[in-house]
């Protein structure tokens, strides 16, 4: 199931058609009974969460929280219980994506796609802290991106 949660009020979020989104990418990594929790909050908030769980002292635009935090890139989920379908939970800051709009050239409705492509590649055992693993992540979010 897909939990959408907004608790900021400064931008218009269409959570039916993230919800839609993001069933389509479930759907799409055969992951289509699996839990996802998306919070759409202010930048103050995810700026406390970004200090407390990365040590780094500023909002952002999106934070993943994986249920599999151990999950290499490219694996699948062992599910063991129904508990193990659960992929994990996104944090986004639409003022902050909206704010960051300038620099990408693009929509905030295609942007907020490609971070839910994102978020969701970090819950998976993605990383881009390396520039190898940069270029597996980006090809997956491109694969996923054309799901949309």
């Amino acid at each position: 199931m897909i939990t959408i949660r907004n608790t900021q009020r400064r931008i218009k979020i269409n959570t039916a058609s993230v919800k839609k989104d993001a069933q389509a990418l479930l759907d799409a990594l055969n992951y289509s009974d699996f839990d996802l929790g998306i919070w759409f909050t202010s930048n103050a908030t995810i700026h406390k969460y970004n200090k407390q769980y990365r040590n780094t002292d500023k909002a952002t635009d999106i934070l993943s929280f994986a249920y599999h935090p151990t999950l290499k890139a490219g694996k699948r989920i062992k599910v063991k219980s129904d508990e193990d379908k659960n992929l994990g939970d996104l944090i986004i800051a639409p003022e902050y994506v909206m704010n960051d709009l300038p620099k990408w050239d693009t929509t905030f409705e295609k942007h907020l796609q490609r971070l839910l492509v994102h978020g969701i590649c970090h819950l998976l055992g993605y990383d881009h802290i390396k520039d190898a693993d940069y270029e597996v992540m980006r090809k997956r979010e491109m694969t996923l991106l054309k799901k949309l």
